[in-house]
């Protein structure tokens, strides 16, 4: 069941976002679409979490320690700066323009091009990392399909609407995290106070919340509390 919600939010999610998205455009218009689009993924997003609560928790594949948490809590700390880096100078955000050309390819852009999805990806992959139950590695597999796939859908979709800027932005960062940077095309740095800063407030309390939430501690809390 979970493989099928997730199976459904992602066909759903790609279907309208690319391949469909013109043609809904043209019979609805932008409003209309937004509309259908928020509800297909409103109820299939909440499809997923139903089916994912109601699925038993299956033997974990592997067993998980220390060593493994440590992996982990540093990625998440990884994830969680990518994350704040990309909400600011970010050309790819919606209502950014033409900006490809001009930003500037420091700080989490000179990691990658798509420091949100990858963000997401890795937040997956820790998941996985530390919780190697069936369902959640189905869910957390979907998160990085979602990202990953995306990333490589949005590079397209950008280069088709705003070829010259795309390209050039192109040029200056790259897809994989510090492929850019190992082909001195970026240089490594540049981080903001919001990037840094940010990021390790939102990861300590996204950690933390593991406690109430989920019942166990995350990141740094397993071994503080």
């Amino acid at each position: 069941m979970v493989l099928a919600a997730a199976g459904a939010f992602l066909g759903t999610h790609f279907a309208l976002s690319h391949p469909l998205r013109p043609t809904l455009v043209g019979s609805l218009g932008e409003n209309g679409f937004l509309a259908l689009y928020s509800t297909i993924a409103f109820l299939t997003l909440g499809f997923t979490i139903w089916a994912y609560q109601a699925a038993p928790i299956t033997a974990p594949l592997w067993g998980v320690g220390g060593g493994l948490w440590a992996v982990s809590t540093v990625t998440m700390l990884l994830a969680s700066v990518l994350l704040l880096g990309s909400l600011v100078g970010n050309p790819a955000l919606p209502g950014a323009g033409g900006g490809a050309a001009t930003a500037k390819a420091r700080g989490v852009f000179a990691v990658t091009r798509h420091p949100m999805m990858w963000a997401f990806a890795i937040w997956g992959a820790s998941h996985i990392l530390i919780y190697p139950i069936a369902k959640n590695i189905i869910l957390s597999g979907a998160i990085i399909v979602l990202a990953l796939v995306g990333a490589a859908l949005q590079d397209r979709k950008k280069a088709a609407l705003d070829p010259d800027g795309w390209t050039v932005w192109e040029g200056r960062t790259s897809y994989l995290p510090f492929v850019a940077i190992a082909q001195h095309r970026a240089a490594f740095g540049g981080f903001g106070r919001h990037a840094l800063g940010g990021g390790i407030v939102v990861w300590l309390v996204a950690t933390w919340a593991h406690i109430p939430l989920a019942g166990w501690p995350a990141g740094i809390w397993r071994w503080l509390t």
